[in-house]
């Protein structure tokens, strides 16, 4: 798995020409504005800054359209946290930084050393970190006092899996790969966006332009559990009504777009999948690749034999892995959740590797105890985060914004 470093360096390199668009609109002035509310400014500066931090996150839909919204949200919350006259303190500040650095397992120091190594300035972490803590702080005052979860409801989500969404989604999917600069892909994934319709233009264009294994079937899928798909593309899916196409989500050496065919429900009564073992073997990206994949392929029924296929090549080239779904890269993710244990995929590349990808297992991690506690409190923060989109858009609705 790429460390948060590496990650850093790659999207970084990939950076200069998805931020150009938008910097022609204001003739590269870094302090020219892009947007006033309510008097307020965003900077060409802080949209760049901001495009650059969500796309170092790896943060799913259109950079720019994802940074302009954010900072809007935040001057928003800005205006309304100065009406209230709320405040945050330092402690509460460094303490969000704190968590925040956390999920990536660094300290505040190592996560800004790492944000600038992709360009990404040290205030651009904190006023996202900050304002985070702001618009949280807000929604929790308002509608935390009318929010209550009951015991039932927390037996109900203990049952169902507490990292389970009780719902299957029917998607299809447009892979486009990627070597270096994404700005072409992303160019021609929000053209097929705009250009799509119905299933059946998907459908073409998927067998076009897509490099995914799906792509002779128009890039359809079967239906497929919430909780076997990876979170960025399951939060990307929801958002859409049936038959609507994602923004272009840019993956690991790749760039998709998803379209919505239905959501139902997880009527399975297996237990709630939760961990994936899965083997990632390396082979020469060469042009007889994917026979020699073919071939591999009849000479292994399971991961174990991979390690005969191994013997005597350096360590690298194959790796075993045990993860949560939450913690599989989302490229990976996608591509599982596609595989019975046994079946490989090998529409990866990394470098100058085709990575012949194969399900071990798949099951429930079964050795976490269950916190009632944080079960209520997850619960809780699903339903403050639909009160808020509504707090939000009401907010929008009575501002002022001004637009160059």
């Amino acid at each position: 798995m790429m460390t948060w470093q590496k990650c850093v360096a790659a999207a970084a390199v990939a950076l200069t020409l998805v931020i150009s668009p938008a910097s022609a609109q204001t003739g590269g002035s870094p302090f020219a504005p892009v947007m006033r509310i309510n008097g307020s400014v965003i900077t060409q500066y802080e949209l760049e800054q901001r495009m650059q931090f969500l796309a170092l996150l790896r943060a799913p839909g259109d950079p720019e359209k994802e940074a302009l919204r954010g900072l809007l949200q935040d001057r928003l919350a800005g205006g309304e946290a100065r009406r209230v006259g709320l405040k945050l303190t330092r402690e509460q500040l460094e303490q969000g930084m704190t968590e925040f650095a956390g999920r990536a397992n660094l300290t505040v120091e190592q996560f800004l050393e790492a944000l600038a190594q992709g360009g990404v300035a040290p205030e651009t972490f904190r006023d996202f970190a900050g304002n985070g803590l702001i618009w949280r702080e807000l929604v929790r005052a308002k509608y935390l006092p009318l929010v209550s979860v009951t015991e039932a409801e927390v037996d109900r989500a203990i049952a169902s899996g507490a990292v389970r969404s009780a719902i299957q989604l029917l998607v299809s999917e447009l892979v486009i790969p990627v070597e270096g600069d994404p700005a072409d892909e992303l160019a021609l994934a929000r053209r097929l966006k705009g250009e799509i319709a119905s299933e059946e233009d998907f459908a073409r264009a998927a067998r076009t332009y897509s490099a995914s294994p799906s792509a002779g079937r128009g890039g359809r899928l079967d239906w497929t559990p919430a909780s076997e798909l990876p979170a960025q593309i399951v939060q990307l899916v929801l958002g859409l009504a049936p038959g609507q196409v994602s923004d272009p989500v840019t993956l690991p050496n790749a760039v998709a777009i998803f379209q919505l065919r239905d959501v139902g429900e997880d009527q399975s009564t297996a237990p709630p999948v939760a961990q994936v073992e899965y083997a990632e073997y390396l082979l020469p990206n060469t042009p007889t690749v994917q026979a020699d994949a073919v071939a591999l392929e009849n000479r292994v029924d399971t991961c174990k034999d991979l390690f005969e296929e191994a013997r005597g090549l350096p360590e690298n080239r194959l790796t075993i892995a045990t993860k949560t779904v939450g913690e599989l890269p989302a490229d990976v993710g996608l591509q599982l959740a596609q595989l019975d244990p046994g079946e490989s995929s090998t529409a990866l590349v990394r470098g100058g590797w085709r990575v012949f990808l194969m399900l071990c297992s798949r099951g429930p991690k079964s050795d976490v105890a269950i916190d009632r506690n944080a079960v209520r409190e997850q619960l809780i923060a699903q339903q403050l985060t639909l009160l808020s989109e509504g707090f939000l858009e009401e907010l929008r609705s009575e501002a002022v914004i001004e637009t160059p």
